[in-house]
């Protein structure tokens, strides 16, 4: 990913953040027979205050990515969409697309099968635990057996990176003004309204004191 100074995410509690609430990653590698993808969702090792994640891949996944053996990247995307060049008013512009990405790459290691377990407990839980009445992996009628053998299907990996590149194109290089107007119209009913968009760029400005509240 291109950095631009103007655009980087380098604070790691705000790309902490991202990859929290945007858990569906993409994995990529290049293996043998060229580059390769995978999705699948990745949480924050809950025992780090850093931007190690755990996750998992199904066999044989963990083979085509050569896990362990070589640098994967995994792509965390928050947030994203169009903007109309009509919300910058009269001034000369062209369509654009403003996002926040997060990019970890490192080696991952290869999780244990208790470790793999815990992690894949922790996966359930943090998607059921939303609903009034959640399936958890241990409960019934999920058995130990059934479990485990749900758990030997899959390869768990703990990727500490070893380069991070963070990137908030929210219109950070317009005026104030334009930025204010760009949020309302991402707030408004319309095609391209998007509150999710609208919500991380008044996060952004914010935080550089740019918005009025």
């Amino acid at each position: 990913m291109r950095q631009n100074p103007s655009f980087t995410l380098a604070d790691v509690t705000e790309m902490r953040r991202v990859i929290d609430a945007n858990p569906w990653a993409t994995i990529m590698s290049a293996g043998d027979d060229g580059l390769v993808a995978s999705h699948y969702a990745v949480l924050l090792d809950a025992a780090r205050d850093d931007l190690t994640i755990v996750g998992h891949v199904g066999r044989p996944d963990d083979l085509i990515h050569g896990m362990a053996e070589r640098e994967m990247l995994v792509v965390f995307q928050g947030p994203h969409g169009y903007v109309s060049p009509g919300w910058y008013g009269h001034a000369a512009a062209v369509p654009t697309w403003n996002y926040t990405a997060v990019h970890l790459s490192g080696v991952p290691e290869i999780l244990s099968t208790e470790e793999n377990l815990a992690v894949l407990d922790r996966l359930v839980e943090r998607f059921e635990s939303r609903l009034p009445d959640p399936r958890l992996m241990w409960e019934r009628p999920n058995d130990e057996a059934f479990v485990r053998r749900l758990e030997a299907g899959t390869v768990g990996f703990r990727l500490t990176p070893t380069r991070v590149v963070g990137k908030r194109k929210l219109s950070q290089n317009k005026p104030a003004e334009t930025i204010e107007t760009v949020i309302a119209a991402l707030d408004a009913e319309g095609p391209y309204r998007n509150p999710a968009l609208a919500g991380e760029m008044r996060r952004a400005q914010e935080a550089r004191g740019g918005v009025r509240q």
